[in-house]
């Protein structure tokens, strides 16, 4: 089973010394993204389980598009030994909720 965390159960604002992981590609992270978060897209994250390594979060809530991606990397993660929580519904939940978020450059946070 992997462990969910549902939006509302989220703390706001986030409590110090949680890691967020974003594991969405690099246009939806420049889109718009939880501000402080780590961003390792996917696929990516076998080949830089090293950087997550060195982040030495005691829970990390890790989050994308809409739950499916995260919950992949969750389940890889948690059979790695490490703290982790998928966020159900990812970032649209996190949006519709209202909660903050950054976008990089010019292009506004995505709109549901």
């Amino acid at each position: 089973m992997i462990p969910q965390v549902e939006i509302d159960a989220v703390p706001d604002p986030l409590p110090e010394g949680l890691v967020v992981l974003d594991v969405r590609e690099v246009d939806e992270w420049t889109a718009g993204h939880i501000d402080g978060a780590v961003h390792i897209p996917l696929m990516e994250l076998p080949a830089r389980l090293g950087e997550f390594v060195e982040l030495e979060a005691p829970q990390t809530l890790v989050v994308c598009k809409g739950g499916g991606r995260s919950a992949r990397a969750v389940a890889y993660l948690a059979q790695q030994g490490y703290d982790v929580v998928n966020l159900v519904d990812g970032m649209l939940g996190w949006e519709r909720a209202g909660r903050p978020m950054t976008a990089d450059g010019d292009q506004p946070a995505y709109v549901v």
